[in-house]
């Protein structure tokens, strides 16, 4: 059965102060996981899942970020920089040259499209700005801070959950009790395996009081209704307009969202740390150093 959702919205307009000072000169979504920027995991999810445009939120200091996706979608080719390829050429690095053709060729299918969020208002502003690209049918909403490490892209699982019902659709993760304070983490109605009917989203619980210990990961398929309950609801204390704000104001309203409890492995990029991790767990499974990088690790511990 083909994908029913074609377009993805992918909000990088947060400003990265969790990484100053790096993040000043290089947009954290560029920072390498292995030999790939984390922003190139995220595209290839959606591509892998089916989808045809992916819509970029961005900020008016991401110049970098577009330049990348310039490249990469082949706006900028090869042949339009004579420089590199002559050097390349000269320096008889063919090899890179063909690598980068072909990953410039993969990325035929997809297209890319940009809106400026102005200001950071918050997750919820950011997917409300991309709205108009959307129009009235379903979108996919991919986080660049979560990456999934899965057989099945984790997007293309919520996709068969979405051909379903044809309703709202979050990614779910079980996390040790002792995480899940850090999270937005949902009180459910199981319906079958893996999959779940949700009741509440309970933002960063205190311990002890956590509904389950399935947290919300950035990955989700919204419906156009979604981006109506974004318009009406109030930013919270701190001005920024929530998607959490939004799932409440439908859950109250009796609408359905669903739950997934995708298979694969969640690898977060949202702190210096995170990244270390996730940047050390695709070094070690890397093709070509992970062995390498393995005996290494074993000669310093």
């Amino acid at each position: 059965m083909e994908n029913i959702v074609k377009k993805a919205i992918v909000p990088i307009a947060g400003m990265g102060t969790r990484f100053l000072p790096l993040s000043t000169v290089l947009p954290k979504e560029l920072w390498p996981l292995a030999d790939f920027p984390a922003i190139q995991y995220i595209i290839e999810e959606a591509k892998d899942s089916g989808i045809q445009e992916i819509i970029f939120v961005i900020s008016s200091d991401k110049k970098a970020v577009v330049d990348y996706l310039n490249v990469l979608s082949g706006k900028k080719k090869v042949a339009n920089m004579p420089k590199l390829e002559k050097m390349l050429m000269e320096r008889k690095k063919t090899d890179a040259l063909e690598s980068l053709r072909q990953l410039q060729d993969s990325m035929q299918d997809l297209s890319f499209s940009y809106v400026v969020q102005k200001k950071p208002l918050g997750d919820g502003d950011a997917v409300l700005q991309a709205a108009k690209f959307v129009g009235d049918e379903p979108v996919a909403v991919l986080f660049g801070d979560d990456i999934v490490d899965a057989k099945i892209p984790c997007l293309a699982q919520l996709f068969s959950v979405f051909k379903t019902g044809e309703k709202p659709v979050l990614a779910l993760y079980r996390l040790p009790k002792e995480k899940l304070s850090s999270y937005g983490v949902v009180d459910i109605e199981k319906i079958a395996n893996r999959l779940y009917k949700i009741k509440n989203i309970i933002e960063k619980p205190a311990m002890g009081e956590e509904p389950s210990d399935l947290a919300v990961v950035g990955k989700y398929i919204l419906t156009p209704e979604v981006f109506s309950h974004l318009k009406k609801i109030t930013p919270d204390r701190t001005g920024e307009v929530r998607l959490a704000g939004a799932f409440d104001r439908m859950i109250k309203d009796d609408k359905i969202i669903y739950g997934y409890e995708f298979d694969g492995k969640w690898l977060e990029c949202g702190s210096k740390l995170d990244w270390l991790k996730s940047n050390f767990y695709f070094s070690l499974r890397h093709p070509q150093y992970g062995e390498s990088l393995k005996n290494f690790v074993k000669e310093i511990l």
